[in-house]
């Protein structure tokens, strides 16, 4: 099995690329997505979350709210730091079990795993290859005001909670530069595509 992670920053069209992967034939594994699975309602992680920033954060129905959240701790680096040391261990322990259970129906796999702060939590070391999507932090800035309706100021702040983008750079395997018109980034992942499955073939990948 190949393990490949995608990253990249916030607002950079990880997620439209992650599903171009999973057109190409990659199993797909969102970090974020088992980020809100370990994050449900009584979970271990919702009630150690709850427990340290209270139940303001809450939605009528139980679940966080993700905004509410946010707005918290990206303006306050020691508990963004906090609720990372809450939630990363179970998403860890989430992500190592879905990779089993596509190793066992698929060993020859090639598993993408979006993981948006791969470099910031130290995830390299686990993965063989990290494919990076690019775009200058002004376009992030200016996609995340649109996407989620918030201020430049907000913007800046959740980019700052980052490791810069173009600091990423060098620690890629693969860079996708997602600046142009969809059909130039569908075209960068075909060929990144093709040439993991050319080093999964010749055994360059364990």
């Amino acid at each position: 099995m190949l393990r490949a992670g995608l990253t990249g920053g916030i607002a950079s069209g990880k997620s439209t690329v992650a599903r171009m992967f999973q057109e190409e034939g990659a199993c797909l594994i969102d970090l974020d997505e088992l980020a809100h699975f370990v994050e449900e309602p009584e979970r271990p992680g919702w009630k150690a979350v709850v427990a340290y920033f209270g139940s303001d954060i809450l939605n009528d129905d139980g679940t966080i709210d993700r905004e509410k959240l946010g707005a918290i701790v990206f303006r306050d680096r020691e508990k963004l730091a906090e609720l990372n040391r809450i939630v990363h261990p179970a998403v860890f322990e989430e992500w190592n079990r879905r990779l089993a259970d596509i190793d066992k129906i698929n060993p020859q796999a090639i598993v993408v795993s979006d993981i948006p702060l791969l470099f910031e939590v130290g995830m390299k070391h686990l993965l063989d290859c990290v494919i990076l999507v690019y775009v200058p932090p002004e376009d992030q800035i200016q996609r995340l005001m649109q996407r989620n309706g918030c201020s430049r100021e907000n913007a800046n702040a959740r980019l700052a909670s980052q490791m810069p983008i173009a600091d990423k750079i060098p620690h890629a395997d693969y860079v996708i530069d997602n600046r142009g018109p969809i059909e130039k980034t569908r075209a960068a992942v075909h060929e990144v595509w093709e040439e993991l499955k050319e080093k999964k073939g010749t055994g360059c990948f364990s």
